[in-house]
C-alpha cells in the first residue's frame, strides 16, 4: 500500500504539470507556426528532428541508468548508487561528445546531397543545425540526473520544472511572433539555450539533493559497475540509435519525395501525439521506478503485476483523449491551428491508433529491462527498428502518398508488440495467457464499445461546436461506466477507491 500511495502522489504531481503544460505547449505550436509560416516550420522541424530522436535516445539511455540506480536503491546499496552515478556521468558525456563530432561529420552530406530546402533558406537551415547539434549535446549529458531524479520518484520537482519549461518554450513563440529578424533563426538559438539552461537547473538541484551526486567522479569511478553498464547502455545505445537514425530519416524521405511542407505536417503530427500520449506517460513515469525497484528486492509478481496494471492504466488514459480527437480531428484543428498544412489529418488518425497499439506492451520494455537480461531483446528491436526506414523509401518510389508511411508503422509496431510479449514471457517468465486475458481483452474490449457509443453523436448531428461538446460528454460517461464495469478487475476497482477515498480526505469531502 506504501508504493501505491507513492505512486499515487507522485502521478498527482505530474498530473498538475500536464494540466498546464499541454495546453501551454499547443498554443506555443499554433503560435511558432504562424509566426514562421508552413515552409519554415517545416524546415525547423526537419532540422529538430533530430533532436526529437535524441530526446528519445535520452529517455532510453535514462531508463538504462534508473535501472541501475533504482535495482541498487531496492537493495540498498548507498554505495553502489555513487558509483553508478559516477560512471554514468563518464558514459554521457563520451556519448555526447561522439554524438556531437558524428553530427558535425555528416553535415556536409546532407545539406549538399541529400535534405530538399528552398535555396534561399539553406543558410538558416545550417545554422539551426548547430544549435540543434548544441541542445543534444546538453540532452544526452543531462541523462544521469534524469535518472538519478527519477530513481528517487521526487515528481515534484520533475513536475516544476516541467511546468518552468513550458512557460519558457510559451515566452520564446510570443517574442518569435514580435520579432524582426530572421525568426526561423531566432527560434533555433533560443531553443538551443533552453536546452542548456533545463541541464543546469537539473544538475544544480540533484548535487545539493542527493548524496550519490557527487563532484568527485574520477575518485567514485567504479570499473566492475563501468563495464556492467557499458554492456548494458551499449546495447541499449544500439537499439535507440538504430531507432533515432530511422526516425530522423523518415523525416528526411518525406523531404525527398514531398518537401517541407509535408514536414510541417509531420511535426504538427508529432505535437498532438506528444501531447496526448503525457496523460499516459505521465503515470508511466511514476510507476517505472516501482517495477525495477521491485525486480531489485526480488519480488517478480509485484514486477509484473505493477506492469499490467500500468498498461491497462495507460491504455485507457489515452483512449479517453483520442476517441473524441479521432472523431472530431477535422473541427479541432480547424479551431486550434487555422491554416493546417497537407495529410495533417490522416498523418494523425494513423499515428494516434499505432500509438494505441504500441500502449498495449509499454510497460513489457521496463520488466526486461528490469531483469537485465537485454542483449537478443536489444539486438531483434534494433533490426525490427530499421525496417520502416527502406520499406518507406521505397513505396514512396513507387508513388504511393506519404500516409502511407503510417501505415508501414503501424505493421511495425504489431511485430514489435509480438517481439515485447515473447521476451517477456522468456525473461520475465510472464504468463501470454494471464497477459491476453488480463490486459488486451480487458483493454480493446471496452475501448470498442466506448468509440460505437461515441461514434452516434458524430453520425447524427451536423459538424461543429456542439457535436464536439456532444461527442466529449458522451464519450465521458461511456469511458466511466464501461470502464468501471469491465475494463477493471476487482482489485483494480478496491485499490481506485482507495485513492478515491485519499482524495475526499484530503479536500475533507
Amino acid at each position: 500500500m506504501k508504493s501505491a500511495n507513492r505512486v499515487f502522489k507522485n502521478t498527482m504531481f505530474l498530473y498538475m504539470r500536464m494540466s498546464i503544460t499541454v495546453f501551454s505547449s499547443l498554443y506555443a505550436t499554433r503560435l511558432i507556426l504562424n509566426a514562421l509560416g508552413a515552409s519554415d516550420f517545416g524546415i525547423f522541424n526537419l532540422i529538430s528532428g533530430l533532436i526529437t530522436m535524441l530526446i528519445f535516445l535520452n529517455a532510453s539511455m535514462t531508463q538504462a541508468s534508473q535501472r541501475f540506480m533504482s535495482y541498487a536503491q531496492g537493495k540498498g546499496d548507498s554505495r553502489e548508487q555513487v558509483g553508478i552515478f559516477s560512471v554514468s556521468v563518464i558514459l554521457h558525456l563520451l556519448i555526447a561528445i561522439l554524438s556531437a563530432i558524428l553530427l558535425e561529420g555528416v553535415e556536409p552530406l546532407l545539406f549538399s546531397h541529400v535534405l530538399k530546402i528552398d535555396p534561399d533558406r539553406v543558410d538558416a537551415a545550417k545554422t539551426i543545425y548547430q544549435f540543434m547539434i548544441v541542445s543534444s549535446f546538453f540532452v544526452i549529458i543531462s541523462v544521469p540526473y534524469d535518472a538519478v531524479i527519477n530513481a528517487h520518484e521526487n515528481m515534484l520537482f520533475v513536475a516544476v520544472l516541467g511546468v518552468l519549461e513550458s512557460f519558457l518554450k510559451l515566452g520564446i513563440a510570443l517574442f518569435i511572433t514580435q520579432s524582426d529578424s530572421d525568426r526561423l533563426v531566432i527560434y533555433g538559438s533560443l531553443m538551443a539555450l533552453l536546452s542548456m539552461i533545463i541541464m543546469i537547473i537539473k544538475a544544480i538541484y540533484s548535487h545539493n539533493k542527493y548524496k550519490e551526486v557527487q563532484t568527485n567522479v574520477r575518485k567514485n569511478f567504479d570499473r566492475l559497475i563501468f563495464d556492467k553498464m557499458l554492456r548494458f547502455v551499449g546495447y541499449t545505445l544500439l537499439s535507440s540509435s538504430v531507432s533515432l537514425i530511422s526516425g530522423y530519416g523518415i523525416g528526411i524521405v518525406l523531404n525527398i519525395f514531398f518537401g517541407t511542407i509535408v514536414n510541417a505536417a509531420q511535426g504538427i503530427v508529432a505535437q498532438v501525439s506528444g501531447q496526448l500520449g503525457v496523460f499516459a506517460n505521465t503515470m508511466m513515469k511514476a510507476l517505472n521506478p516501482l517495477i525495477t525497484k521491485s525486480e531489485g528486492a526480488g519480488n517478480r509478481k509485484m514486477m509484473l503485476d505493477a506492469s499490467f496494471i500500468g498498461i491497462k492504466i495507460s491504455f485507457f488514459l489515452l483512449a479517453f483523449f483520442y476517441v473524441p480527437v479521432i472523431l472530431e480531428m477535422p473541427i479541432i484543428f480547424k479551431y486550434w491551428l487555422v491554416n493546417i498544412p497537407q495529410y495533417t489529418i490522416v498523418f494523425c488518425t494513423l499515428l494516434l491508433v499505432r500509438n494505441l497499439i504500441e500502449q498495449l506492451y509499454v510497460t513489457l520494455a521496463t520488466a526486461i529491462i528490469s531483469v537485465g537480461n537485454i542483449k537478443n531483446f536489444q539486438i531483434y528491436t534494433s533490426i525490427l527498428n530499421i525496417v520502416p526506414l527502406p520499406v518507406s523509401y521505397i513505396l514512396f518510389n513507387y508513388g504511393y502518398p506519404p500516409y502511407f508511411l503510417y501505415i508501414v508503422f503501424l505493421l511495425y509496431s504489431f511485430c514489435r508488440g509480438v517481439i515485447f510479449i515473447l521476451f517477456a514471457k522468456k525473461e520475465c517468465d510472464m504468463s501470454i495467457r494471464s497477459y491476453f486475458k488480463q490486459v488486451v481483452m480487458k483493454s480493446i474490449i471496452p475501448f470498442v464499445f466506448i468509440f460505437l457509443i461515441a461514434t452516434i453523436p458524430h453520425i447524427f448531428m451536423n459538424e461543429g461546436i456542439y457535436r464536439l461538446l456532444t461527442v466529449i460528454i458522451v464519450n465521458t460517461f461511456a469511458f466511466l461506466l464501461i470502464v468501471w464495469l469491465f475494463g477493471l478487475t476487482e482489485l483494480e476497482k478496491q485499490f481506485i477507491k482507495q485513492i478515491i477515498n485519499k482524495i475526499r480526505t484530503k479536500v475533507h469531502l
